[in-house]
């Protein structure tokens, strides 16, 4: 769980995550935020075991934030590595659901996924639903991909289907960090599903979100598409027997 000025949902969402999968352990990546998160965080990791705080001294990327928890989930020989953010716009009730489908179908990365039949987003403005939508289905086109929603950033990963990208692989430090991930995943050969979930805007705080974020996935994933189209994307290895 990355967190930047999250003081007024921090305690909420340990809260509830500690509540969904009680035996489960949450790492909190706190980018030196102005205004207590991680002091927050340090007094709940001194209550609860299973709950603990690495400190960054300034902000530095959700995708560095996202790669420095997978490498400690590596390192500590954890079986799978759950990506959401601390805003309380993902539910971690969906957290057992994603768990189970990671486990029983032998996924390598299930997407809580917003626009798949079933998902939904609530309090978004009609720009912001718009924006996403078209920005998800130019990314799936451009890059050739099966996913629905590449931008989620609701995740559980096989931590196994990790081995191999770190910063000199996984390219992207903002939000589409999220779309390199899963189509990398998906172009190595992973199973990659889709779990339904309601996507709920956030009430306290503010968003990350703003025009160079959208500008630098734009970018990004022209690149890649058509770099992939001369046969320069990820390389392709023996696809693994798709779920069913």
């Amino acid at each position: 769980m990355p967190t930047y000025n999250e003081a007024e949902s921090i305690r909420g969402m340990v809260e509830r995550v500690r509540r969904s999968v009680p035996d489960a352990d949450l790492l909190i990546i706190d980018d030196g935020s102005p205004d207590g998160t991680g002091a927050i965080a340090d007094d709940l990791a001194a209550t609860d075991d299973r709950v603990s705080v690495r400190h960054r001294a300034a902000k530095s990327g959700l995708g560095s934030a996202y790669l420095l928890g997978f490498g400690i989930a590596a390192e500590q020989n954890y079986d799978a590595v759950v990506e959401i953010d601390a805003d309380g716009s993902h539910d971690p009730a969906e957290l057992p659901a994603m768990l189970a489908l990671l486990e029983k179908r032998r996924a390598d990365l299930v997407i809580g996924s917003r626009w798949i039949d079933g998902g939904s987003v609530v309090n978004w403005p009609w720009a912001r639903r718009a924006i996403s939508r078209s920005g998800n289905r130019y990314a799936k086109w451009m890059l050739r991909s099966s996913i629905r929603d590449l931008t989620a950033g609701f995740r559980a990963y096989r931590t196994a289907a990790l081995r191999g990208l770190d910063r000199a692989v996984v390219s992207s430090q903002g939000y589409c960090f999220q779309v390199e991930l899963a189509w990398r995943v998906e172009r190595s050969g992973g199973v990659v599903l889709e779990h339904p979930i309601t996507f709920v805007e956030r009430t306290t705080g503010s968003s990350k979100m703003g025009p160079a974020i959208v500008a630098e996935a734009l970018v990004r994933v022209t690149g890649w598409g058509v770099a992939s189209w001369f046969g320069r994307g990820p390389a392709r290895t023996a696809s693994r027997e798709r779920a069913r």
